[in-house]
């Protein structure tokens, strides 16, 4: 006799209650269950049971809803963590290959938002996304209610898009960058394509004829324009029927040796992380030099793995979508098929 592997059996339930959820029409019902999938060695599907038995984590966020102000103190475990503990696949051969992948969290009426891998990267962006299962409230753990049994956090946002209440579906996503570098070197100039409204491309002239911004970093100040403001310039292209459809979009930064880092259009957005990245081209009053005429700074970055010098490309893109629950299921019933005739077959 020869027992069904526990993921396959795991796997088997979890595919069985989607399909009964789209045979009986639940697309919008609060969520009870978390299928985490993508590039990753491990795909799991959690309950709030298995929620519960991961490390927790304790934060207060406070951000700005269509209701006004909104503080919370959410528990939860750690969206990273989570993540990190499933085998993010990665190419060794590739320099912070990590760094170019994007998750996707999407709720139960399809509602979805981005985060960049780097961004909630403990050793990078450090913003430490939770997927929450309960907020404190007067002492005590309660269930999120209306929210669903779990939502993601998005610490330090001014407005609460990423919060995504009914959270149904956390996949890690390669970008869909096709960008080459040009073999190294110093660059002379970037180019904008993708989901923009008009593509172009700058040197140092085009960069300085833009508004300037400063920042200083440690004792360094730099010189150039805002990350968001530049993507502003080009016109960002978003679909007016998606509510919040910017939160669904990333842009992946080339440098000319292939390098490549992700970046979310929520941390850019003032609206939202307003994170204060820059393009600079400039260094205590300079034009760079070994860094070529353009490099991505990062302040907020522990590390600057996201410091992408030597700009040669920046591609806007919408994420892509996740199948949807009926898909998985005709997916996972293949798997099982798999699996049976491979039984079948060392009997």
């Amino acid at each position: 006799m020869h027992p069904t592997p526990p993921i396959l059996s795991r796997l088997g339930r979890a595919l069985a209650a989607c399909a009964f959820a789209v045979a009986c029409g639940v697309h919008a019902a609060p969520s009870t269950q978390l299928a985490l999938s993508g590039a990753i060695d491990r795909p799991a599907v959690y309950d709030l049971a298995a929620l519960e038995a991961l490390p927790s984590i304790t934060q207060l966020v406070t951000y700005q809803s269509g209701s006004g102000g909104q503080t919370h103190r959410y528990v939860g475990t750690s969206l990273w963590g989570l993540l990190d503990s499933a085998g993010i696949q990665t190419d060794s051969s590739v320099s912070n290959d990590h760094l170019n992948r994007i998750v996707v969290a999407r709720a139960t009426d399809n509602y979805r938002s981005v985060y960049a891998l780097g961004e909630i990267d403990p050793r990078f962006g450090n913003r430490q996304a939770l997927v929450a299962y309960a907020e404190v409230i007067a002492g005590s753990n309660v269930p999120l209610g209306d929210d669903g049994f779990a939502r993601s956090t998005a610490p330090g946002d001014v407005k609460g898009g990423r919060y995504v209440s009914n959270l149904t579906d956390v996949q890690l996503q390669r970008t869909a960058s096709t960008a080459t570098g040009i073999g190294g070197g110093t660059s002379s100039s970037f180019s904008v394509s993708g989901d923009v409204l008009q593509a172009a491309t700058f040197d140092l002239a085009g960069l300085k004829a833009l508004p300037s911004v400063t920042h200083t970093v440690g004792d360094q100040t730099f010189t150039g324009v805002s990350f968001w403001s530049l993507l502003s310039e080009v016109g960002i292209a978003t679909d007016s029927a998606v509510k919040n459809d910017i939160l669904g979009m990333y842009v992946v930064a080339t440098g000319s040796d292939g390098y490549k880092a992700a970046f979310s259009m929520g941390e850019l957005n003032p609206s939202f992380g307003n994170q204060p990245d820059l393009i600079a081209y400039a260094l205590d009053g300079e034009d760079l030099t070994d860094s070529g005429f353009a490099r991505i700074i990062v302040p907020e970055d522990d590390r600057r793995g996201r410091w992408v010098s030597n700009l040669v490309s920046l591609e806007v893109f919408h994420a892509a979508a996740i199948p949807e629950p009926q898909t998985y299921a005709l997916f996972g019933l293949g798997l099982l098929a798999v699996a049976w005739r491979a039984r079948r077959r060392i009997r």
